[in-house]
């Protein structure tokens, strides 16, 4: 498949996908990308590192920004505080070419992830986020 038929299927399927499944594949594109750039600072690829923890940090900077505080006030403080956490992780990682604090952000959101998991699969059980809405 071609890099631009790849980008017109990866926008299309944005386009379908519910909030649920949006926030799952930011998690996973985080933990691939930290993945990708641990692996590259063990190996003295500083140019491939560099890349993977700019998007990282992207990833990381839409999940911060997509808290709704309004509908949960103290859910939301405690997310925050992990994104900020885990961004200035990223970034003493990235200054100090230090892969080591990339393992604590990966330590730290695993939970994180794996609760908004069954969250998603909870509310797939029970017929879909308009339910939720309700």
């Amino acid at each position: 498949m071609s890099q631009a038929a790849l980008a017109r299927y990866q926008t299309a399927k944005i386009q379908v996908s519910d909030p649920g499944e949006l926030l799952m594949a930011l998690f996973d594109g985080l933990f691939r990308f930290l993945h990708v750039a641990r692996h590259a600072m063990r190996s003295g690829k500083r140019a491939q590192a560099g890349e993977a923890i700019s998007r990282a940090h992207a990833i990381l900077g839409e999940l911060y920004v997509g808290l709704d505080h309004d509908r949960a006030p103290d859910l939301c403080a405690n997310l925050a505080a992990l994104y900020d956490f885990s961004m200035a992780r990223v970034t003493q990682a990235n200054m100090k070419n230090d892969a080591t604090l990339l393992d604590d952000v990966v330590r730290v959101l695993t939970p994180v992830r794996e609760g908004f998991g069954e969250a998603v699969k909870q509310v797939a059980r029970e017929g879909g986020l308009s339910k939720v809405q309700k």
